[in-house]
């Protein structure tokens, strides 16, 4: 262990974390008055740079991706990370700030002996969370982790983004927790499909034909993609992007210089239009409407994203949609119902999800196969659900939203809430969308605003546009901002008003 002086006091600002070399480590270091706190100088989520960050209300933001750490201690208090921050030993001499090299042991929570058994259905956003929640606050009882896929537990994020642009291998994509983390407690992992699930007995059946009997279960299944029922649907050729296996065999399949038609304008549509251009595939893509995203991020923010797409070369065909898909042992051509006939020999389909609950007894489900939760991620009985598969109450309203983050959140408070505690549902909902190499982000969910305010100008570069009901701010969408972005994540916490929100972007 070595000292290091590292920086002079008066070089820290409260809002801001200072980067410093010590030694071999690159650090930050955050100023509470007097006091320092040194941390490791990058998020444990995805590396993104802390000293770009932003300090507010006792937690430091993470500027890409919002993650929040605790300023005293580094405990990581919202997802996308789910692992605290390493410390290290800081302190003032004089006007100096020094720091040793060498970690400071982690905060380990207290174990005690439980025979409880819980049980966490799905490793996708929602249960990874989930799972790392309960051994960082030290369940130490049986923990049982099913899941359908052989290696889970991974960032699904980068499949449309990366992985189909050919700059990330399947394998490579990152995984949610480390090895280390999952070393604690008694984790059993189990490779599976749960063949049902009834709720009265507290008894999951797997399709080998174990039954589990649990004292506590989350249900993190996530969704399934949706694949319409279209003459040559079933075709070699036609494909889905949910998981690594599906990201893995659309590369194979797809070559530089060939077209490929997508199907569906939504973000997971544009996201691997981009990315397939990026890869060199000529891609077409066939809408429903005239403008992409009109609902979600209003009519002037969605023209200037097709612009670019258009600038990018990515062909728009619609609004129309898909009569039926052409071929006999494989795909040959995809039929419009405007009447376009579209030569290709490989169909991806980005038309959405459905909540992955078929196997659910004796919990009601919605119209759209959803569970409904309380704020509290209930849904029975010793029985939580969590992310893509529940529609739960935000700001007055039931709301299902289908956001990576978001699922994140879910399963922390759900794990939380399984070990006795009463956290509720009182975040800001937050996504991000890649697109070109744009990054657009989006903080809160606005359903039924009626105006939006402009900083800066969607079409030119980095902006901010504020969705209102009235004067009242219900979400945010940004190029570019980290900052204001990373503050307005804590602070749309409150209701904020426009005036107020435009004050803070100065």
């Amino acid at each position: 262990m070595t000292e290091h002086a590292v920086a002079r006091l008066d070089q820290l600002d409260e809002h801001r974390p200072l980067r410093v070399q010590a030694g071999s480590e690159e650090l930050i270091l955050v100023r509470q008055g007097e006091q320092v706190h040194a941390f490791q100088g990058n998020c444990p989520h995805a590396g993104a740079p802390l000293d770009e960050g932003v300090v507010c209300g006792g937690l430091l933001v993470c500027p890409w991706h919002k993650a929040a750490f605790a300023v005293d201690d580094g405990v990581v208090c919202e997802p996308p990370a789910l692992a605290d921050l390493r410390r290290y030993k800081a302190w003032v001499k004089g006007d100096e700030v020094w720091v040793d090299d060498q970690p400071l042991p982690a905060i380990e929570p207290p174990r005690h002996s439980d025979a409880r058994c819980f049980v966490v259905v799905g490793a996708g956003a929602a249960g990874s969370a989930a799972v790392a929640t309960l051994l960082n606050h030290g369940f130490s009882g049986r923990l049982v982790w099913v899941d359908q896929e052989r290696q889970p537990a991974y960032d699904r994020t980068a499949l449309s983004k990366f992985v189909i642009a050919g700059q990330m291998a399947p394998d490579e994509v990152p995984a949610l927790l480390e090895a280390d983390a999952l070393r604690k407690g008694h984790l059993e992992r189990k490779h599976g499909k749960v063949r049902s699930l009834n709720s009265q007995k507290r008894q999951l059946t797997l399709a080998d034909g174990q039954q589990i009997e649990y004292d506590a279960c989350l249900l993190a299944t996530g969704a399934k993609t949706l694949r319409p029922e279209l003459p040559g649907v079933d075709l070699p050729g036609v494909f889905t992007l949910r998981s690594r296996e599906d990201a893995a065999q659309l590369l194979d399949a797809i070559e530089p210089g060939q077209p490929v038609v997508i199907v569906g304008d939504g973000f997971i549509g544009l996201e691997a239009a981009s990315a397939l251009r990026q890869y060199g595939a000529q891609v077409h893509l066939v809408t429903r409407h005239d403008v992409p995203l009109a609902r979600q991020l209003g009519e002037r923010i969605g023209r200037s994203i097709r612009a670019l797409h258009e600038r990018k070369g990515v062909i728009f065909h619609g609004p129309t949609e898909v009569e039926r898909i052409d071929g006999q042992d494989k795909v040959e051509a995809v039929v419009l119902a405007n009447g376009e006939r579209l030569q290709t020999p490989r169909v991806l389909l980005g038309i959405g999800v459905k909540p992955a609950t078929a196997f659910l007894q004796g919990v009601p489900l919605g119209e759209d196969k959803s569970v409904r939760v309380d704020a509290e991620m209930r849904a029975a009985e010793g029985l939580w659900a969590a992310g893509d598969i529940v529609t739960f109450p935000l700001t007055g309203r039931l709301v299902r939203i289908e956001h990576w983050r978001l699922a994140q959140q879910h399963g922390v408070i759900a794990a939380a809430n399984m070990l006795g505690e009463q956290r509720r549902y009182a975040d800001v909902p937050f996504f991000w969308t890649y697109q070109h190499g744009r990054t657009y982000e989006v903080l809160g969910h606005a359903q039924d605003w009626n105006r939006i305010a402009f900083v800066g100008e969607p079409e030119q570069g980095d902006f901010m546009a504020l969705q209102c009901v009235d004067d009242r701010v219900e979400a945010v969408i940004a190029m570019g901002y980290s900052d204001t972005m990373a503050t307005l994540s804590q602070r749309m916490k409150r209701p904020l008003t426009l005036q107020e929100a435009m004050a803070l972007i100065g």
